[in-house]
């Protein structure tokens, strides 16, 4: 049976009976138009989350280098740079039930995977253009003052490489059965925020009411994802990775860190709850990339799966074997397309720390060298 909610209006009580929307593509363009019907104060009552609409029917491919097979209804991120699908059906359509799930699961595994941040940022910036705004302006805007614009698209990045990312199923009514299939995913997959929200109109007199409400917040599943992220610095790192590793393993990061500092690079600090990370921000093809990231578990990381989609790779295959010059060192030409480590300990003489060093310095001049070429 239809839902009322009263309105009193001086002294006259106003009736708004649920209505549904006259078609699936209303309900987008309200998402699109007003982004807090998503409720993130329901998400997260501590810290509200808040939305920037990235982009309407964005494509999704299922290959690294293939056309887009699907396309996402919509593309948000919050203010921590939290990748947000959404997916909107009405409950008239018998698909909300478990097609979309489908659906969802496909654009998720294939998003996170071939997924492309320069493109996605220059969609956002065409979006933007034709509305006559600026991009920079649009970010904080949506996402609060202190958001930087080239830091969003990093944590973006970022949070895409650790599966960190948020599924939203919206619709006028959520169906049990879609219902139960949200809340079992949310429980069972620890780093990816699955949920529903079911935005109910209500009319009346030249009036219109939504109201959102958020369904798969279950107790066992924030249980399970109650490991809090945890904002690192270079002070914390150091202390973290000198309980689990050794004091050669903190003067070779202490070291990293000093030349961060005197070369005056940028530095993504990592969240994780259990494990710190840190990458050293390098400005390869006009624009931030992260070259290698070092984690407190006594690894370094080769960020060659993000380089791939903007360095050649043939440059990539140099710079791979310069690295495989240093002893310890030994990374399969496979590891192209992966993120593949070494323990920290590789650098311990000052020597090897040096080859490390010259090896990436050597990587970003030939990559600047390339782009400078004429066409």
């Amino acid at each position: 049976m239809p839902g009322v909610i009263f309105l009193i209006e001086g002294e006259k009580l106003i009736e708004l009976r649920e209505e549904q929307y006259d078609s699936e593509d209303l309900l987008q363009r309200l998402l699109e138009d007003y982004p807090k019907i998503l409720a993130g104060d329901q998400i997260n009552t501590e810290f509200p989350r808040r939305w920037l609409l990235i982009s309407r029917e964005i494509g999704v491919p299922d290959d690294q280098n293939g056309s887009n097979r699907w396309s996402l209804d919509h593309l948000f991120i919050d203010q921590e740079g939290i990748p947000t699908f959404v997916e909107v059906k009405r409950s008239t359509d018998t698909r909300a039930r478990r097609e979309v799930v489908a659906q969802m699961l496909d654009y998720a595994a294939n998003g996170v995977e071939y997924w492309n941040i320069p493109e996605i940022k220059v969609q956002f910036e065409l979006r933007c253009s034709r509305n006559g705004k600026n991009p920079s302006d649009v970010v904080k805007d949506a996402l609060g003052p202190e958001v930087e614009y080239d830091t969003i698209w990093t944590l973006m990045e970022n949070n895409l490489k650790n599966r960190k990312i948020r599924l939203l199923f919206v619709a006028d009514e959520i169906p049990k059965e879609l219902k139960r299939i949200v809340e079992f995913l949310n429980e069972e997959m620890e780093d990816v925020e699955v949920l529903a929200v079911e935005v109910k109109q209500y009319t009346g007199e030249h009036l219109k009411t939504l109201v959102p409400r958020i369904i798969g917040q279950t107790s066992e599943a924030e249980q399970k994802k109650a490991v809090p992220n945890r904002p690192w610095n270079a002070q914390s790192f150091i202390d973290e990775l000198g309980k689990k590793g050794s004091l050669k393993d903190v003067d070779v990061v202490k070291k990293i860190l000093k030349w961060v500092d005197e070369t005056n690079l940028k530095i993504w600090w990592g969240r994780g709850g259990q494990s710190g990370s840190f990458y050293p921000l390098i400005d390869l093809v006009g624009g931030y990339d992260q070259i290698f990231g070092v984690w407190t578990y006594g690894k370094i990381e080769i960020e060659f799966q993000w380089m791939s989609r903007a360095v050649e790779n043939k440059i990539l295959l140099s710079f791979l074997h310069k690295l495989n010059e240093i002893p310890g060192v030994s990374l399969s030409d496979n590891s192209l397309k992966g993120r593949p480590s070494f323990p920290i300990s590789v650098l311990h003489s000052d020597e090897q720390y040096s080859k490390f060093i010259n090896a990436i310095l050597s990587f970003v001049q030939e990559v600047r060298e390339k782009c400078q070429e004429p066409d």
